[in-house]
């Protein structure tokens, strides 16, 4: 197993520090977590700082199982710049998509969570590697990684629409959308030219 190149060892660490800080100091997570436009407590950097934040320690954890999965490899292929662009791409367009919809449906809840970026890299692992054979953990059938992305991206549209669930899908559905756009941009005959 490789060691972890430096901008996803930094995301996951600094993930796990934020944790740590505001499981001590909990009155301090308001002011980074994304809070709809409505609420009146939203504020610009949060839309950034948001994605460090984890409601529990299962989030944590199955959000940094996706950073180590594919964020390692696609660094690696990409070099920190473009992955660091990629991962920040993911967590605005994740944070907009969820403003949006939090404001549509007026919610006034918060969103924590590096979710949207984890799905950001879940796309693009699937566009760079589509038939690289994936064994997800539930259910622990191998498969391409371009069905599981698809397989993936449709369940959070299904779950997005089925109802209050306490989990942002269009985040994640936003931060799909993020990496999409980027990677599209960069294989533009106009940017190559």
């Amino acid at each position: 197993m490789p060691p972890l190149p430096p901008v996803t060892k930094a995301f996951l660490l600094a993930c796990v520090g934020f944790f740590c800080l505001f499981e001590l100091l909990p009155g301090l997570a308001p002011w980074f977590e994304l809070w709809p436009l409505n609420s009146g407590v939203f504020m610009p950097w949060q839309v950034l700082t948001y994605a460090f934040l984890h409601g529990s320690f299962t989030h944590l954890l199955f959000n940094m199982l996706g950073l180590w999965m594919f964020g390692g490899e696609l660094e690696r292929v990409w070099g920190p710049k473009r992955y660091t662009q990629i991962l920040v791409a993911s967590t605005l367009t994740a944070a907009v998509v969820q403003l949006i919809f939090t404001f549509v449906i007026g919610s006034r809840s918060p969103t924590v969570g590096a979710s949207g970026a984890i799905f950001g890299l879940l796309l693009s692992f699937g566009m760079l590697f589509p038939n690289r054979i994936i064994v997800p953990l539930i259910p622990p059938i191998p498969m391409k990684a371009k069905y599981f992305v698809a397989i993936f991206g449709g369940l959070e549209l299904i779950l997005g629409f089925n109802g209050a669930s306490g989990v942002a899908h269009f985040a994640h559905l936003g931060g799909m959308l993020g990496a999409w756009l980027l990677i599209r941009s960069w294989r533009s005959p106009r940017r190559r030219g």
